[in-house]
């Protein structure tokens, strides 16, 4: 990408474009020039090369009354082809929809990219509470129920590995914020077979998620739900952590994968 009258070199104007997108992206009402200066802390008329570059590429576009920049249709065209290539997002459709019928809340279905929690698949649920989530949403995979479970069951120094460069963003009071609690976070999601997402990410909001492994073994995606906290209150949470593994070992047949025999004690 080439961003006119800027100065700075090809490999930067590339990764501030892409920072840009992504912060623009976590944002529903959009961002100002100003705003992207301040998170990213690039300078305001660097920031306006990167931007007015997008808005021509359509892949931001500008409101009219309040010029704040908004993921355009290009971005949208380009996830919607990426995502099509996912045979698992396919398969998983009709898993979540019967979760959803089960649970009466919003299922997804998320993926590891670039050490983010990506959603890949969503089935709302009915009824007036709608969950501010879309396909292609990034997340910090420290805060979510769906990152955890993607992480919970790699080995240790691939899970420091992909933290590493990793800021353990607050979200709210309740955001683990260290590397050494979250591991204790992950040996626990590896226990009960599930994780939760405890009003971490959002106030309000709770999720609860499994992982999804393929043929070889290996985590593939994570499926989950969420909903406002007095839809999965606790005393709720035994019922639907069962209905999300139960799921999750569905697909995960679907995929070829065949879980290990526990051992019998002679």
């Amino acid at each position: 990408m080439t961003v006119s009258g800027s100065r700075e070199s090809p490999s930067i104007s590339v990764e501030r474009a892409l920072a840009v997108l992504e912060a623009v992206a976590l944002r529903a009402d959009g961002l100002s020039n100003s705003e992207i200066s301040h998170r990213l802390k690039i300078p305001k008329s660097s920031a306006s090369y990167i931007l007015r570059a997008l808005e021509r590429g359509g892949y931001l576009r500008r409101g009219r009354e309040d010029g704040r920049y908004h993921i355009g249709l290009a971005v949208v065209s380009l996830s919607h082809r990426a995502l099509a290539g996912l045979d698992v997002r396919e398969m998983s459709v009709p898993v979540l929809r019967q979760l959803v019928e089960a649970c009466g809340l919003t299922a997804h279905l998320a993926i590891r990219d670039h050490g983010r929690a990506v959603y890949i698949e969503k089935v709302e649920a009915p009824g007036f509470v709608k969950m501010d989530t879309w396909l292609g949403r990034r997340m910090d995979l420290h805060s979510t129920g769906v990152g955890k479970a993607l992480l919970a069951y790699l080995p240790q120094a691939e899970v420091e590995e992909i933290l590493e460069n990793r800021i353990f963003s607050k979200h709210t009071p309740e955001t683990i914020t260290t590397l050494s609690k979250f591991l204790r976070e992950l040996a626990r999601v590896r226990e009960l077979g599930y994780a939760v997402d405890d009003e971490e990410n959002s106030i309000g909001v709770r999720c609860v998620a499994a992982p999804v492994f393929n043929s070889e073994g290996h985590v593939e995606t994570s499926l989950g739900v969420t909903g406002i906290v007095s839809q999965l209150d606790r005393t709720a949470l035994p019922r639907v952590s069962e209905l999300v593994k139960s799921a999750a070992r569905k697909l995960s047949h679907q995929l070829g994968y065949v879980a290990p025999r526990k051992s019998t004690a002679v």
